[in-house]
């Protein structure tokens, strides 16, 4: 029962035959209706790092199309059913964000200057250097200190600082960090196993987030239930999936077991998350991971259970914490409800249009603009450091399919609150159609009170 927990981080619906191992067979990346298919283009195939073809153990793909249409490719073909999309024909409508956007891919990339695109590994490096001289910095005074006054304060920093590793460590797996693939698997390694996180294991299953990005089936985290499955849950099973802190502990229960209705663990090279090819790379991930889990021992061994626990066991937590909060914020709780596709309706830019920036502070920096987060799933291989400028770049293209977000204060406490209106509020969609919204039980009675008056 508890393993309904998981479903806000990576969704309990079973996967159709079709999507049953999405992670490197890929379906054709289907553009937003405006964006017409480019003819000699195959946008199965997906992009590696550092200039190469996708072959090898250490090429790791990013979850973006090979090669986007041109602006003027995009131009010549945008008509739908025979009329003109972005012509000015007619009056504008009222916007609808579950409408196709009158804009493709291409024209977003163009907004963005060249810059952004390039990796500076010695920057990356930086930040590496910078994170990890502040997580021993931390524990080194906070064992010298040993004082109760102390101890909270150091678990929310350096709990916070784990997830800006982990953050490093994501960038590694999309290839943002640098151009050389070899060098974003050894430290996406060092950074991910050293917070208890298989690094290839969970990069595959981040990929395909990346590519299904707001489809209520084929996305890997925190899609919505479908109102069928949601009315089958027991009390004991809504609570834990919609009461906090409950939806916060889910990620090391999703390593292990993934979700309901979607088999696999992240640490086993045969689970259905990987393909053949895929099995020394998640085999790489697991031995690492496991001998981080004996350091931990080791040091338990030495200086004793409760030491370890206060200086890597509650910062850990934290970290869980900060990972569940974030990534689930990014997908929902925006004031106006946005839209999950189904079937044909979906495409890589619209699902990708669906996801929220937000606002956290001090915390920005600390934890790498990872906020900054449409651009970021929409062009995933631009570098954290540029992606504040991408988006201000592209927010003219983007219009009102760019939702500003809430500035915060020095610290995102405005965040609890979102937060916790939408666990309120986003139970379920409609087990039909293409095109739906999250709804909840009184949503649901003032519209049928509606109709019947």
């Amino acid at each position: 029962m508890a393993s309904w927990v998981l479903s806000e981080c990576c969704g309990i619906r079973p996967l159709p035959a079709d999507f049953s191992r999405p992670t490197s067979r890929l379906r054709p990346l289907r553009w937003s209706l405006p964006c017409p298919a480019v003819r000699g283009v195959d946008v199965r195939r997906q992009i590696c790092l550092g200039g190469r073809e996708p072959h090898g153990d250490w090429a790791l793909r990013v979850s973006a199309p090979l090669r986007v249409a041109t602006v003027e490719e995009e131009r010549e073909g945008r008509e739908v059913n025979g009329k003109r999309v972005n012509g000015c024909e007619g009056q504008v409508p009222a916007f609808d964000p579950g409408m196709p956007p009158p804009f493709g891919l291409a024209e977003i990339r163009a907004a963005i200057p060249k810059h952004c695109w390039v990796k500076d590994t010695w920057k990356s490096m930086s930040y590496v250097v910078r994170d990890v001289v502040a997580v021993f910095g931390l524990a080194a005074a906070a064992a010298y200190l040993n004082n109760w006054m102390v101890w909270p304060l150091y678990w929310a920093a350096q709990g916070t600082m784990f997830w800006a590793l982990f953050v490093l460590g994501h960038d590694c797996g999309h290839g943002s960090f640098s151009s050389n693939p070899k060098l974003n698997s050894v430290v996406g390694h060092l950074l991910h196993s050293a917070i208890l996180v298989p690094y290839h294991g969970w990069r595959i299953s981040h990929r395909t987030h990346h590519q299904h990005h707001g489809h209520i089936e084929n996305d890997e985290s925190w899609h919505p239930i479908p109102e069928k499955l949601y009315r089958s849950l027991d009390f004991a099973t809504r609570i834990l999936r919609f009461t906090l802190p409950f939806p916060m502990l889910a990620y090391p229960l999703y390593l292990w077991t993934r979700s309901p209705g979607k088999k696999g663990s992240h640490f086993h090279p045969d689970s259905d998350l990987f393909v053949p090819n895929e099995r020394k790379d998640v085999i790489t991930s697991t031995a690492c991971w496991s001998a981080m889990v004996a350091v931990l021992a080791g040091l338990t061994w030495k200086f004793g259970l409760v030491p370890m626990i206060k200086l890597y066991g509650i910062p850990y937590l934290i970290f869980v914490m900060w990972l569940d909060f974030a990534t689930y914020l990014h997908h929902h709780g925006h004031d106006e409800k946005l839209p999950w596709y189904r079937g044909k309706e979906w495409s890589y830019l619209r699902g990708g249009l669906t996801t929220l920036d937000r606002d956290y502070g001090l915390i920005n920096n600390i934890h790498h603009d990872i906020g900054t987060h449409v651009i970021h799933h929409l062009f995933p291989q631009i570098p954290h450091y540029h992606l504040v400028e991408a988006t201000e770049a592209a927010k003219p293209v983007l219009g009102k399919y760019y939702r500003e977000p809430e500035k915060s204060g020095p610290l995102p406490f405005h965040l609890f609150g979102v937060l916790a209106k939408s666990l309120r509020s986003d139970r379920y969609v409609s087990d039909t159609g293409d095109v739906v919204y999250y709804q909840n039980d009184s949503q649901k009675s003032s519209f049928s009170q509606k109709n019947s008056d």
